[in-house]
């Protein structure tokens, strides 16, 4: 499956930014129960590579692991050996391309302006994450795919279960989404079933405006 296609199946990734050990596993557990697939560990967190490691081997196997916020090569090595089936980057880096072009490492590559597709696809990677997305106006991503035909994005940054259908509206074919995904007061009270059941109701919607979109 290419990475396309990965996003396309599973239009909704759960970005998991320095989320601690000690929920780590009920966090996305619950995620999953209510209908993620696409996980992101962020290199910046705290034992970003065991993490990734962990969620390889605990989420069921139909899970995806990726790493996010990868800024250096360092962090392309590190999470490379943990085992992340994909990349995702908040910015361009022409070295961070250049390692994954060469190495056919699946990358989503962070772009907000004209040159940084331009590079991006001068490497051979056409699938982008626009960020921040929910500083940019509505009309954006209509007016960035005009000149740059074969692009496809996702929406990061401003992002949240109760506004997503307004990405995937404008053209996005996927979100991730942080510290937004799970409301803060199911997470401190450990409420996992209640966090399960709220996504489940969020990506229904989601998927009903995805199909309004493909009209």
């Amino acid at each position: 499956m290419n990475i396309v296609d990965m996003i396309n199946k599973n239009p909704v990734c759960a970005i998991l930014r320095k989320i601690p050990d000690n929920i780590l596993e009920d966090y996305t557990n619950a995620a999953y129960l209510g209908g993620i697939r696409l996980f992101e560990v962020a290199m910046n967190t705290e034992n970003a590579a065991k993490q990734i490691d962990f969620l390889q081997r605990k989420l069921p196997k139909d899970a995806v692991i990726g790493a996010g916020t990868v800024l250096t090569l360092t962090d392309c090595h590190n999470a490379l050996l943990a085992g992340a089936q994909f990349f995702l980057t908040p910015s361009v880096s022409e070295e961070t391309l250049n390692y994954c072009s060469q190495l056919s490492v699946p990358l989503i590559p962070g772009v907000m302006t004209p040159s940084d597709v331009a590079l991006c696809m001068r490497y051979g990677f056409h699938l982008m994450k626009l960020f921040p997305a929910g500083c940019m106006p509505s009309n954006y991503l209509k007016s960035l795919k005009g000149p740059f035909s074969g692009t496809e994005y996702i929406a990061v940054g401003g992002v949240s279960p109760s506004n997503m259908q307004e990405f995937f509206h404008q053209g996005y074919i996927g979100v991730g989404i942080g510290s937004n995904l799970i409301p803060k007061q199911y997470v401190d009270d450990k409420k996992w079933a209640l966090a399960a059941d709220y996504l489940k109701k969020a990506l229904t919607g989601s998927e009903e405006s995805q199909r309004l979109c493909a009209r």
